[in-house]
């Protein structure tokens, strides 16, 4: 299980680090951008961590300014309220932008 875990917060490293590199060519200073890639790598952390996220993988985090959005697929309403609920528990975060779509 620790395995799993390591294994997804790896993949969520290299994630905020190519995501960085891709942003560096905004307008945000470079200050904000690394905020906003430390709560996108934050969130995507606390969401693999929980026990019902963790297995949901159709979850897309971007982070603009402290404004998350969340969009992808998730099972159902519970879930969905749930990605928003990790998600607003980071510290960083002023605003969560749930674009979340329950699976028919």
């Amino acid at each position: 299980m620790a395995n799993r875990y390591s294994r997804i917060l790896q993949t969520v490293a290299v994630l905020v680090l190519v995501g960085f590199v891709i942003s560096c060519k905004t307008t945000s200073s470079p200050g904000r951008q690394i905020d906003d890639a430390s709560i996108k790598t934050a969130v995507k952390a606390k969401m693999a961590a929980d026990v019902r996220l963790s297995t949901l993988t159709n979850i897309e985090v971007n982070s603009t300014n402290g404004v998350v959005t969340l969009s992808g697929q998730v099972e159902n309403e519970s879930d969905r309220a749930q990605a928003v609920r990790v998600a607003r528990s980071v510290d960083g975060v002023v605003k969560v932008n749930n674009e979340l779509q329950i699976k028919h």
